[in-house]
């Protein structure tokens, strides 16, 4: 049995699972696991495996997935998301046509070889990326990497955000997050920064991606952003698909 999941901001998929036991109590003495983590601020499609399905979990995690992100540009940050510190600024006026963005969007397509992020679960020398980053070590390892393939990218989407929304949503998506990760400190930072640039305007642009298994979504904003010398974060995931499997 699957149980398709439209997981929420803020939502873990442990949480997800506690909720379908809440609502199904039938199932409260059943295994139940996910396939394919997402991260806090991302939403949408999580697979639930219920029961002798939870035996198949390999073959789920290697199904190809769609997806959705806005990518916000003139801000890096150290998780490549909004929830993290910021690390480089840059004003995005010449990025006004796309046209740089639909011209390396090519490289990025095919496969690929792409690092996993600081702010990650990948283990190096027994401990996770991110708690080498949190304790400010993580330029004492190196940074593995994993080829992964992204079948196609499609840009169906450029707006503009001023920055009084852009705070206003940072501040409510991360409010939503439990858990440890530095949000305190994170909309703190977001508000000197933005409070001084309410009126200023900073480009978005939505891409749809499909790719297979281990693509770090976030990490495809960040390393645009690096080939166009823009600073570069998701501002926004959704996953709107997992091999045959989407949400109605």
């Amino acid at each position: 049995m699957v149980r398709i999941v439209n997981k929420k901001v803020g939502q873990t998929p442990l949480e997800c699972i506690d909720e379908i036991k809440k609502n199904e109590p039938k199932l409260v003495h059943l295994p139940l696991t996910y396939a394919g983590r997402l991260d806090p601020l991302a939403k949408g499609l999580l697979l639930i495996l219920v029961g002798d399905e939870c035996h198949k979990k390999d073959e789920y995690l290697a199904l190809s997935k769609e997806y959705e992100v806005t990518i916000l540009f003139g801000f890096e940050t150290d998780t490549y998301d909004v929830m993290g510190k910021i690390i480089g600024q840059k004003d995005t006026e010449e990025l006004n046509n796309y046209e740089m963005l639909e011209n390396i969007l090519p490289q990025f397509t095919g496969r690929i070889r792409q690092a996993y992020p600081p702010y990650s679960s990948r283990t190096v020398l027994g401990k996770p990326l991110f708690k080498w980053a949190r304790e400010g070590k993580i330029n004492e390892i190196t940074i593995p990497s994993h080829d992964v393939f992204v079948e196609k990218i499609e840009m169906i989407k450029q707006e503009k955000i001023n920055g009084d929304k852009l705070l206003n949503k940072i501040k409510g998506d991360i409010s939503k997050v439990k858990g440890d990760f530095r949000q305190t400190d994170i909309i703190n930072i977001w508000k000197d920064v933005l409070n001084e640039k309410k009126e200023q305007e900073f480009n978005t642009v939505t891409l749809r991606i499909s790719c297979g298994s281990g693509v770090y979504v976030r990490g495809l904003a960040h390393d645009l952003g690096h080939a166009l010398k823009i600073p570069a974060l998701a501002l926004e995931i959704i996953r709107t698909k997992v091999g045959e499997y989407e949400i109605n």
